[in-house]
């Protein structure tokens, strides 16, 4: 008896996975004497496949890594748009206001010093008030807000005094030393929305 073994490499794509194939032909011979005086022969293949994996594994950590470049899905019913908007801030404000005869027969100055006497006076006697600590905050300071009204006369800025006494609106009343004549008046400093009211009626002084 004799043997014969053989040795076949073949590889093969499958579905892009390249795949390699080792195959053993072991071929033994037996050849037997019969009484007729001839050989029969028997011959016998063997076949052993041998399957390397290291190429699905490749392939496999490539799909991963494909797979974690990928972006996650993202829940659109998880994302929320702010819908809030921010809070109206109630400004705050100090309104002046002078007298229209003053102003057209008095030296500017003289004018512009009279609605000085009157806003200081009224933010000191209020020095304690929270609005006007927070109105002259150094935060603040430098961003105070004022308004600068005029009315016709004496008659008028004395009604407008007793309208904001009625309302409960502080302000200060200034009269003019020593001529004793009221020349203008100031509040203190109130969010716009309490005092705005009343004073929808008059002019800007220009």
């Amino acid at each position: 008896m004799c043997e014969q073994q053989f040795s076949h490499f073949r590889y093969h794509n499958v579905y892009g996975v390249r795949v390699s194939l080792s195959m053993a032909y072991t071929i033994p011979t037996l050849r037997l004497f019969n009484p007729s005086g001839s050989y029969l022969a028997f011959s016998r293949t063997k076949f052993s496949v041998t399957l390397h994996a290291a190429s699905f594994s490749n392939k496999t950590s490539q799909l991963n890594r494909n797979s974690m470049s990928q972006p996650a899905a993202t829940d659109s019913t998880n994302l929320s748009t702010p819908t809030d908007s921010p809070e109206n801030v109630d400004v705050v404000v100090q309104y002046v206001v002078l007298r229209r005869d003053l102003i057209d027969t008095w030296p500017l100055g003289s004018v512009v010093t009279q609605g000085c006497h009157a806003s200081v006076s009224a933010v000191w006697f209020n020095k304690d008030d929270p609005v006007t600590i927070d109105y002259c905050s150094p935060e603040k300071i430098d961003s105070m807000r004022k308004v600068t009204l005029e009315v016709k006369g004496e008659l008028q800025i004395k009604n407008l005094s007793e309208k904001l006494t009625s309302g409960g609106i502080i302000h200060k009343l200034w009269i003019e030393q020593p001529e004793n004549i009221p020349t203008c008046l100031a509040t203190k400093p109130y969010p716009k929305s309490i005092v705005s009211s009343y004073f929808k009626k008059l002019k800007l002084c220009k």
